[in-house]
C-alpha cells in the first residue's frame, strides 16, 4: 500500500494517536511501534514521510535512520523528548530533514508534514523538468544512455535519480539531486546560495546551514576526498560551482 506518512515510535499512545489524527485529515498514516516492526513494513509499503522517534526500546532511531538512508530516499522528521545540540546534529548529519522535539501539538506537527510533503512532491516534479531541459540542451554531457557525464567515471542517471560510480549505484535524496543537477545545468559558472534557495529549494528562508550540509553528503558521494573537492567547489561567501 502506498502511504504518505509512517510514524515510528516505542510510545505507542503517540504512535497511535498521532497516525490516527493525520488520517482525520486524509495523511494516510500508518504506524510501527518497533525497529523490526519498521523495517517489514517499508519493505511491503511505499511511503512518502517518516515522523521518526530517536528511543525504540533497544535500539536507536539513529541506527533505524542510517539503514533507511541506504535504501530509500523519503524525509526523515525525527522527533524526540531529547534536546541536546549533540542529538540534534546527529540527526542531521546521519541523514534527518528536521528535528522536532516533544511535546509538539498534533495540529502544528501535521501543518509541518503537509508542508514538507508538497515541498518534496513540487522537488521531484521540478527535478523531472530540469531533466527534460537538461536532456533536449546539453547534449555534449549526455552518454549514449542518456546519463549526464560529471568526470570521465561518474555519471548522474535521471532516470533512477542515482550517481553511478564504476558498477556503484549511490542513492541521492531528493533535494541532493536537484542541487546537483542545477549545478551541473549551470557548470563552470558560480551559482550564488540565494540562486539555490529561491531556485531549487524554493524557498529563501530555508539557512545557508542546509545547502552547507547538503553539499557535504553530495562531496561524500561524488568525491575522491572530500575535504578536498575536485568536482563540487565552495566559493567561500558566494555560492557553489561545478567545473
Amino acid at each position: 500500500m502506498i502511504y504518505k506518512c509512517f510514524v515510528i515510535d516505542d510510545d505507542v499512545t503517540i504512535a497511535e494517536t498521532t497516525a490516527e489524527y493525520f488520517n482525520m485529515f486524509d495523511i494516510q498514516t500508518a504506524y510501527a511501534t518497533s525497529y523490526d516492526d519498521a523495517i517489514d513494513f517499508l519493505e511491503e509499503n511505499e511511503v512518502s514521510l517518516i515522523l521518526l522517534d530517536v528511543n525504540l526500546g533497544d535500539k536507536s532511531g539513529f541506527e533505524l535512520c542510517k539503514r533507511v538512508r541506504k535504501e530509500y530516499d523519503m524525509p526523515i522528521l525525527f522527533i524526540s523528548a531529547r534536546k541536546s545540540d549533540d542529538d540534534i546534529l546527529t540527526a542531521l548529519n546521519i541523514g534527518g530533514d528536521d528535528y522536532i522535539s516533544k511535546p509538539f501539538t498534533l495540529n502544528i506537527l501535521l501543518a509541518k508534514v503537509k508542508a514538507i510533503l508538497k515541498r518534496y512532491e513540487k522537488a521531484a516534479e521540478a527535478a523531472k523538468t530540469a531533466s527534460a531541459v537538461l536532456l533536449s540542451g546539453n547534449k555534449n554531457d549526455l552518454t549514449e544512455d542518456g546519463k549526464i557525464s560529471i568526470t570521465d567515471d561518474i555519471f548522474l542517471d535521471k532516470d533512477t535519480h542515482k550517481l553511478v560510480n564504476g558498477k556503484e549505484n549511490i542513492n541521492l535524496k531528493v533535494m541532493e539531486y536537484k542541487m546537483l543537477l542545477y549545478l551541473l545545468e549551470n557548470k563552470g559558472r558560480v551559482v550564488t546560495k540565494d540562486e539555490l534557495l529561491k531556485v531549487v529549494w524554493e524557498d529563501e528562508f530555508i539557512g545557508e546551514g542546509t545547502l552547507a550540509v547538503h553539499a557535504r553528503h553530495l562531496r561524500e558521494k561524488l568525491e575522491d576526498n572530500p575535504k578536498e573537492p575536485k568536482i563540487l567547489k565552495t566559493i567561500w561567501g558566494v555560492g557553489y560551482m561545478v567545473e
